[in-house]
């Protein structure tokens, strides 16, 4: 199974792609796991994202979305997240700055009054053929952005987090079986997965829980926008299922994650990636 060659401009939008995700808007049916519970996403104007954010209100929860500068598609997930009888809090800015970390928990804590699930999910990543494409400055945003992003988020959202609270940080496949052509992404990924171990530990004590998902190669905007069209067209195709993952197929590992079904699982990394290993 492939895609059609196809490419956009970063970070890309869900209109664009051929074939369109699916981020489970005819498929996901809640059973009210996540009832009552304040959520927090970034990146969550699509992708896995938005997979998440429609999943987490199926199953009862407020959300804000959190994403850069795609107003459509971070429109489009507020009107499903609203569709499904839930609070959708929109708020744009680029996370590689500190104060927009913060200030995305300030507002919802303001819309909320309290924050149960932290799901740090935004990424940045480019392609690259060799270390000298890859300018000082690049390096620095994506870390900014991956991982420096996850640290203030996580800082700012404790005083506001009670026990059962949940932080589930998006890792990925790169974090073991590392893409030469994706160095620093693939750094950060691993960056995400360490810190998100460390902080299950730090953190137990005052029972919030801490796992990361490590997701293989999933079709989302990040792909075309970032790839060059010959891997769109083949990507996912090496995998042992033979395909690109969809969002919706990630969106249940975050849900468990979040719920109460999951109150002695911290410090996992769980794989999502059509059978390759993560160890």
């Amino acid at each position: 199974m492939s895609q059609p060659a196809q490419t956009q401009e970063p970070p890309g939008t869900t209109a664009q792609m051929r074939p369109r995700p699916d981020h489970g808007e005819e498929s996901y049916r809640g059973t009210g796991r996540l009832a009552g519970k304040k959520a927090v996403i970034t990146g969550a104007d699509s992708g896995i994202g938005r997979a998440v954010a429609i999943a987490y209100a199926r199953e009862g929860a407020d959300v804000l979305l959190s994403y850069l500068n795609e107003d459509e598609d971070a429109e489009d997930t507020a009107r499903l997240v609203r569709e499904a009888g839930r609070k959708a809090v929109l708020l744009p800015g680029d996370i590689a700055q500190a104060q927009q970390c913060r200030d995305i928990i300030d507002r919802a804590v303001a819309e909320f009054g309290q924050i149960d699930v932290l799901v740090s999910n935004a990424a940045y990543q480019m392609s690259h053929e060799s270390l000298d494409e890859i300018s000082d400055d690049e390096w620095e945003h994506t870390f900014a952005t991956n991982v420096s992003a996850f640290f203030y988020l996580v800082k700012a959202a404790l005083p506001h987090m009670r026990s059962g609270g949940s932080i589930i940080g998006s890792s990925s496949v790169n974090s073991d079986m590392p893409s030469p052509t994706l160095a620093p992404y693939a750094a950060t990924k691993a960056a995400i997965a360490n810190f998100c171990a460390s902080l299950a530990q730090l953190l137990g004590p005052d029972g919030i829980r801490v796992n990361s998902v490590a997701p293989g190669p999933i079709w989302t905007p990040l792909i075309p926008s970032t790839m060059p069209e010959e891997k769109v067209k083949s990507f996912g195709g090496d995998t042992p299922l033979g395909r690109a993952g969809q969002p919706a197929e990630l969106a249940p590992i975050y849900v468990m994650l979040a719920s109460d079904e999951s109150s002695y699982v911290s410090g996992a990394r769980i794989a999502v990636t059509g059978g390759r290993p993560v160890l």
